[in-house]
Order: structure tokens, then C-alpha cells, then sequence
């Protein structure tokens, strides 16, 4: 209750200063300047939705189910030339993100963030679903190591956390930096130890196309549950929690990929992983061909490593709109509290409607 309380306060807030500070910007009716429509410019709508249908072959069970994925709404309000507000909610989840952005240079150089945001750790990290190749989004790296979904210890982040970030670019956009200073807890959530996350990001584009990244976490985290991938560590613990990244996005005309080496460390365990994923467009035809390879370990000292390899197609058929079939091969899965070398077989379909 407390934090859907504070959840509408800050929205609330938010759009009174924003409602204030436009107000005092807009011309009175006396100049004959239509200032609904300078408001409404102001501020920009956008919205997805992502479902479909999975079938899944696991040991000796066949599921299959239809599903709603993601239902996002956000608005992107622009109270002067240097300052915004957003506002974002998954209905078929809980309120993701919502912050204020304050640019303090007159070119891109530099940029304050406050509030609750995507980290930047990885290159899969920060971007939207609706530009994913892969139905089930990221490789089991990011999504393990970022807290997008499957890390017990501090259970679903989503990707996301409170805090403050500092980012900018230099050199026409060649380069690119950003600082995260964050609670380390996830989405909605106090900080549950006295210390915080620091998360570096730096970009580099040598040529059209092609951006080299590498990413860093220094932190602590407080184990919210007990692991499967990590027994020594226990509810309550307040432990080690670093991260680092490598890796490469490349677009063209003729195909795109992306790929990278990961890292982590819980307490004494240890991570690593990479993956590479790519689209290839098929002619003139409006649909991609896409396929993924993804090995992580979860824990070298149990050899908990797992195998993923995705192929299929996308096709769109309306701009951010997409139909996606693809099928899923994993050499290793988690059922309740163990941890199986098991083959395991899906079937995805997925349909994404997104606007603006």
C-alpha cells in the first residue's frame, strides 16, 4: 500500500510541476497564440503490447499456453528545452519507470537522470523489448547478472532500480558515457544495506554502424531469497555483487548483430557467459530471418552451465508491428529448487503492436 501511495504521489508531483512550468511558459489568450496545442506537443504518448502463444517440451512435460507478455504505456512530457519528466506502466505488471532528465550543457555533453530508470549494464540492458530479435528478449547472461527476471537473490528488478545517473555524449556521438549511482534492491524498493551500486558505461562508434561497449557494476546486494545457483549465500545477507561486460552492436543494411562476454561475482561464486544474436532481412519482403547462440554459466564452481539456441523469423507487417515465430533449444533448465542438464524444446509465437 505504502508504495502504491508513493508511487501516485510522485506522479502527482510530477505532473503539478509540470503543469505549473508549462503554464508560466505559455502565451496568454490576449496574444492570440493557441496554447493547447504548444502543450500538447509538450507531451508524447506511447505505448506496446506483446503476446502470444508458447508451446514447451521440459523432461517429460508438454506445456502450452496463450499469454500476455508486456502492456506498457508511457508518456514523455517535455517541460522546457532542457528538462523532461516520464512516466511508465506495464498493466500487466507494475509501474517500471519514472524520472526526471536535466540536461546542464547547451550540446549533449552532459545529462542528469534522478529517479527510477534502466541501469546501464550491458548492451541488451537498456533497450526496449520491441527492438529485441528474441521472443524471450535477453540472453540468459543479462538477464541473470541485471536482475531482469532470474536472480532469486534479489529477485525481479526487471532490469531497473532507484537512483542517479549522470550520462552524455562527445565528438558528434562517437563517444558516449554514463554513471549510475543506485539502490541496488530493484524496482520500488528501499535500499536494504547502507551501501550502493556504482554502474559505469562507455560507447565508442569507430565507424557508420558499428558500437563497441563496455560496461561495469561495483555493489552490494541483500538477498531478498535463497538461490538455486547459490546456496552459500542466505535470506537476509548482505554480499559482493560485481559485474562486467564486453561487447559489439553492429547495424546495416545487409544484417544486424550484436554480442558479448559477461561476467559476475556473488559472494565467492562466479558467472561468465556470451552470446551473439543477429536478423538478417529476406529481400524486399519485410521479414528477417533471426538466430541467437547464448552459453552461460551460473555457477563455475558447480558447473551450472547452460546452452541456448534460438532460430526463426519477424516479420512486419506495420512499422513497430511485428509477428515473430521462433524456436527454442536450452541444454539446462531450473525446476523449483534444482538445477537440471536436460534438453528442453519450444515452440514461440509472438504478436507486438506498439505506437508513436
Amino acid at each position: 500500500m505504502k508504495r502504491i501511495i508513493w508511487q501516485k504521489a510522485t506522479l502527482a508531483v510530477a505532473l503539478a510541476v509540470f503543469s505549473s512550468t508549462a503554464a508560466m511558459g505559455q502565451p496568454t489568450p490576449d496574444e492570440g497564440k493557441d496554447w493547447k496545442r504548444d502543450l500538447a506537443e509538450r507531451i508524447q504518448l506511447h505505448g506496446y503490447a506483446q503476446g502470444g502463444f508458447n508451446y514447451t517440451h521440459q523432461g517429460s512435460d508438454d506445456t502450452n499456453t496463450f499469454e500476455i507478455k508486456r502492456v506498457l504505456f508511457w508518456a514523455d512530457a517535455r517541460i522546457t528545452d532542457r528538462w523532461s519528466f516520464l512516466f511508465m506502466h506495464d498493466f500487466s505488471s507494475v509501474v517500471q519507470e519514472y524520472y526526471t532528465n536535466y540536461r546542464l550543457t547547451r550540446n549533449k555533453a552532459l545529462t542528469v537522470r534522478l529517479g527510477q530508470f534502466k541501469n546501464g549494464l550491458s548492451i541488451e540492458n537498456p533497450l526496449s523489448p520491441t527492438a529485441m530479435e528474441a521472443i524471450d528478449v535477453y540472453s540468459e547472461g543479462v538477464t541473470y547478472l541485471t536482475g531482469c527476471g532470474s536472480d532469486p537473490l534479489l529477485g525481479v528488478q526487471y532490469g531497473r532500480d532507484l537512483g542517479i545517473s549522470v550520462y552524455g555524449e562527445t565528438d558528434n556521438g562517437k563517444l558516449r558515457y554514463e554513471l549510475d549511482v543506485m539502490n541496488g534492491q530493484g524496482i520500488n524498493r528501499k535500499d536494504r544495506n547502507p551501501e550502493k551500486d556504482f554502474i559505469g558505461r562507455l560507447e565508442y562508434r569507430p565507424m557508420e554502424g558499428l558500437n563497441l561497449v563496455a560496461t561495469g557494476q561495483i555493489g552490494r546486494g541483500h538477498a531478498v531469497a535463497t538461490s538455486v545457483y547459490n546456496l552459500a549465500i542466505q535470506v537476509g545477507q548482505n554480499y559482493r555483487r560485481n559485474r562486467w561486460t564486453i561487447g559489439f552492436d553492429y547495424k546495416s543494411k545487409a544484417f544486424n548483430a550484436h554480442g558479448e562476454y559477461l561476467e559476475g561475482k556473488d559472494g565467492s561464486a562466479l558467472s561468465r557467459g556470451a552470446y551473439i544474436t543477429g536478423a538478417v532481412p529476406l529481400g524486399e519482403t519485410k521479414c528477417d530471418f533471426v538466430a541467437s547462440y547464448d552459453f552461460f554459466n551460473f555457477n563455475t564452481d558447480l558447473n551450472m552451465d547452460q546452452h541456448k539456441a534460438i532460430a526463426g523469423f519477424q516479420y512486419w507487417f506495420y512499422q513497430k508491428c511485428r509477428l515473430q515465430v521462433q524456436y527454442v533449444y536450452k541444454s539446462a533448465y531450473t525446476a523449483g529448487n534444482a538445477f537440471i542438464h536436460d534438453d528442453c524444446h519450444a515452440v514461440m509465437c509472438q504478436m507486438q503492436i506498439r505506437f508513436h
